[in-house]
């Protein structure tokens, strides 16, 4: 697949956007199972899917509105609103659960004023739930962007988050 880099720092236009999504959709369109690659792509660029992308590729596709929209709503790596720079995943999983997850997860949503599901203002963080990592010896985890950090305590959620505030969040 085409690697995409998301052009949100970018100064392109919309149309410019579209541009590269039709590039990308004439290579794929015909193939089983392009739908997920399209649309990975397509929020590689835009930096998330909005409705209005969304429906750009239902009619490229020639495909029911439902059927695009229904495969972004079933899949967790899809957004329809734009994301932060960072994007934490808290785990709540059994074990990240019963070591203090929870309470990881509420210092988190306190330090960002935010709730799961959000963007800080300054879309430097979003903040999501995960139900395991795979990293259950290390409980409880969050991951930041792919970084994770593991025996979280929530007295030091504001010192992980101020990393990447500061921007050294990156070199972990």
């Amino acid at each position: 697949m085409k690697e995409a880099t998301c052009a949100c720092n970018e100064n392109v236009s919309e149309g410019e956007l579209f541009e590269r999504l039709d590039k990308f959709l004439l290579e794929y369109k015909d193939r089983p199972g392009g739908l997920i690659p399209i649309l990975q792509y397509a929020q590689a660029i835009f930096g998330y899917l909005p409705e209005k992308v969304l429906k750009y590729v239902s009619t490229k596709l020639d495909k029911p509105y439902s059927e695009v929209a229904g495969v972004v709503s079933f899949y967790s790596f899809f957004s329809t609103h734009p994301r932060g720079k960072y994007l934490i995943r808290v785990c709540l999983g059994t074990a990240c659960y019963v070591r203090g997850g929870k309470e990881i997860l509420d210092a988190v949503k306190k330090d960002l004023k935010i709730d799961v599901g959000e963007t800080t203002q300054d879309r430097l963080f979003s903040l999501e739930v995960g139900r395991c990592f795979g990293a259950c010896g290390l409980a409880p985890v969050i991951l930041v962007n792919e970084n994770v950090h593991r025996r979280v305590k929530p007295s030091k959620v504001n010192e992980i988050l101020g990393a990447y505030r500061g921007g050294t969040g990156d070199e972990q």
